[in-house]
């Protein structure tokens, strides 16, 4: 029988916060590695478009305190994966001003790995013209060159080889660009020799803290335990406890075939995977397979520029109001519409957003409305700020005082929680880039400090 290795897991998201006595509690359990995640694509394109992060410094920096000065002087290695949010240059050389700024503050030494996650768009277009790169999803368009060419930038998602690798040479603490979730954890348990399947599958349930315990959050930690033919999860926290269907409920998560999943470079078959609980709060998971692929595809993830946005929020009580709001909107947008005639009719878009009212949903809502208030958002996405500035101002004014059938007061039919209502958002973005790219060579650069 082989040691086991255990995988510290601080939380769902650097900076989302943990219990630095849950965390402790792992700590004592002389952890091989701890590793967090720290990047996602649920926000949308925003973060990797704008190059600015998901959380605060902050909150960043008061994670990465506990973590740093608990793991560097015991010698774990700590590998953050797709760094500062989204996982580009700007993003990692975030999070390194960060760890740095905390090594010098807690006179700490170290050896960092940076792997550099970015992809330059001469490769992403030659492996086009090479038929090497294909949409991720039938709903996505083909790449062509000036898509490529108006990408801010484009990431890849790193599988486990380059962060093996760092750790083969020794790295303290490892950074990554964009990686796939959970290849950062997956890497800790291939180095000591586990098996991959194993390694991946513990991967995905770590990688979102506690979200696999009961209660379920991202903001607190998590230990995983590989042995030679299953792992365990277990909480560090008192009031919270794995379970047999929470850790089998958190398999499912965010997948789009109930057993199978494709990663860089292979797919994980968990059709046969058995899960039991070991009792005080500890699952056992076995039988997890890795599949090596034929062809090696990493994932290629790109924003660009393609609008901008104004907005403001208002609040509506007025029953007569409420009895014909969709229709009211409408009719709003037709008189703005009207009013800027000379404006292009593609050049934005007017949208009215009714919460508690058929928001969430839109069209697909089942229930019929039957609250006594609504909070509308009202956005305007126009070509260049200045468009979307004047005509959010029209649409907002135009809706204040439409006058509707039945209407008793002509005070205003909006109440705005503040001043000025109106909201100057800034740039849209879209995932210009969303694609599989095959590779031959690896793409990820590896840099020591």
């Amino acid at each position: 029988m082989g040691r086991e290795i255990k995988i510290l897991s601080p939380c769902g998201m650097l900076g989302y916060g943990f219990p630095a006595s849950s965390f402790l509690n792992g700590i004592k359990e002389e952890p091989h590695g701890i590793v967090v995640d720290a990047g996602s694509t649920d926000a949308g394109p925003h973060k990797l478009g704008a190059g600015v992060s998901i959380v605060s410094r902050r909150a960043t920096k008061k994670d990465l305190e506990i973590i740093l000065t608990n793991g560097v002087p015991r010698k774990i290695p700590i590998i953050i994966g797709s760094a500062g949010g989204a996982g580009a240059r700007q993003h990692v050389e975030w999070t390194i001003d960060i760890i740095e700024e905390i090594l010098k503050e807690k006179n700490l030494n170290v050896k960092m790995a940076v792997i550099w996650a970015d992809i330059s768009s001469e490769s992403v277009i030659k492996a086009n013209l090479q038929g090497k790169v294909n949409p991720l999803s039938p709903n996505i368009k083909p790449l062509n060159e000036k898509t490529i060419q108006e990408t801010n930038g484009i990431v890849a998602q790193m599988g486990h080889e380059p962060i093996l690798e760092a750790l083969e040479q020794g790295a303290d603490i490892i950074v990554c660009g964009r990686a796939y979730d959970p290849s950062p954890f997956a890497a800790i348990g291939i180095f000591h020799k586990k098996d991959p399947g194993l390694s991946y599958h513990l991967g995905k349930i770590l990688e979102c803290g506690a979200l696999c315990a009961e209660p379920g959050t991202t903001k607190d930690s998590i230990l995983g335990i590989i042995k030679d033919d299953s792992f365990t999860v277990k909480s560090l926290n008192p009031i919270r406890t794995c379970t047999q269907i929470s850790v089998a409920a958190h398999t499912f998560y965010e997948k789009e075939h109930p057993f199978i999943l494709h990663g860089p470079g292979f797919t994980l078959d968990l059709s046969e995977c058995e899960f039991k609980e070991l009792g005080e709060g500890e699952v056992q998971v076995s039988n997890s397979k890795y599949i090596p692929s034929e062809k090696y595809l990493i994932k290629l993830e790109g924003a660009r520029e393609v609008a901008y946005r104004t907005f403001v929020m208002a609040g509506i009580r007025d029953p007569i109001l409420l009895e014909n709001l969709e229709e009211i909107e409408e009719r709003v947008e037709a008189q703005v519409r009207e009013y800027y005639q000379e404006i292009p009719r593609e050049d934005y878009n007017i949208n009215f957003y009714n919460y508690g009212m058929n928001a969430v949903l839109g069209s697909k809502e089942t229930e019929i409305f039957s609250g006594h208030e609504v909070g509308v958002l009202l956005e305007v996405i126009g070509e260049n700020q200045e468009l979307a500035n004047s005509i959010c101002s029209t649409a907002r004014s135009t809706f204040l005082h439409f006058g509707h059938e039945k209407r008793k007061s002509t005070a205003g039919n909006l109440a705005f929680p503040f001043a000025p209502s109106d909201i100057e958002f800034g740039p849209v973005y879209e995932f210009s880039v969303y694609h599989l790219m095959e590779i031959d060579d690896n793409p990820f650069n590896i840099e020591y400090r």
